[in-house]
């Protein structure tokens, strides 16, 4: 989960090697950390455009981008990448998959099964679909299958059974209310992945952005992208191989970065990031 804006900073800028003039897909905005650092690469000619799927965060990043003039924002899920450039007309996509600080930080939105909170978990508040929703609605073996695929839990049967049977007596509301009746304490973790990934369709958002990416790049442009956890990465290796194998591509990183021990001691969050790029020949 990516909960600081510049994972990776020194190798994200070696491998997309922004350059003054060029232009840039920032497809996870956040707080714009990453942004600011291609931002003084590509100026003053360049241009880079900004997608959050989240409101707040794209308000932050624009206080905090304020010095550049040089930035569209666009208030989309990645997923839409497609609408906001023609094929081949871009140099560079960053996507740093996962969650922004503000929203573990922010107990109203419910990511965070340390705070308490409602039961929420959507990155875009247009959206319908909750957890709360999930949790007291869908059925138990659809339950089980998001906890399973999402969250690669073994006994996704034992917890969807005790979620459906807890909700007989008290539908679930906050985050403390799931919290209390997971005995295993130490698959919350993977239980909040697994339903954040529910809510915002993360693996189908992942696979429709990288289709795009494949279209909008120039011939030399470089994508990079910062996954968290197994699925996504998985994801991105297997595009990644399927475009080389096309010959359209050529993979820059053999095998994913992982943060230095410089950066796990001052960002422990960053602890789970795995990096890949490629370039379009």
């Amino acid at each position: 989960m990516n909960t600081h804006s510049s994972v990776l900073p020194a190798e994200i800028l070696e491998l997309l090697a922004p350059r003054n003039g060029e232009i840039f897909v920032d497809g996870t905005l956040g707080l714009g950390g990453h942004a600011k650092l291609i931002l003084e690469r590509i100026s003053p000619r360049g241009k880079l455009i900004g997608l959050d799927a989240d409101a707040r965060n794209l308000e932050l990043a624009r206080e905090n981008l304020r010095d550049f003039a040089n930035v569209e924002f666009r208030n989309l899920n990645f997923r839409e990448l497609a609408e906001v450039a023609a094929p081949n007309s871009i140099d560079g996509i960053l996507l740093d998959l996962g969650l922004s600080s503000p929203h573990l930080d922010d107990p109203a939105r419910g990511f965070s099964f340390r705070k308490n909170g409602p039961l929420d978990l959507r990155f875009d508040r247009r959206g319908k679909l909750t957890a709360a929703e999930i949790l007291n609605h869908f059925p138990e073996n659809e339950i089980a299958d998001i906890l399973r695929n999402f969250g690669e839990i073994g006994i996704s049967r034992k917890l969807a059974r005790q979620i459906c049977d807890s909700r007989k007596k008290k539908k679930f509301e906050n985050t403390s209310e799931l919290v209390e009746i997971i005995a295993a304490k130490s698959l919350l973790p993977q239980i909040f992945q697994s339903l954040r990934i529910a809510v915002n369709d993360e693996l189908g958002a992942l696979d429709a952005v990288l289709n795009s990416a494949r279209k909008i790049l120039k011939s030399g442009g470089r994508i990079a992208v910062i996954a968290f956890h197994s699925l996504e990465d998985r994801i991105v290796k297997n595009y990644f191989r399927e475009w080389k194998k096309a010959g359209e591509f050529a993979i820059l990183t053999k095998k994913p970065i992982r943060p230095a021990p410089a950066e796990l001691a001052k960002n422990p969050r960053s602890r789970s990031a795995k990096l890949r790029a490629a370039r379009k020949i």
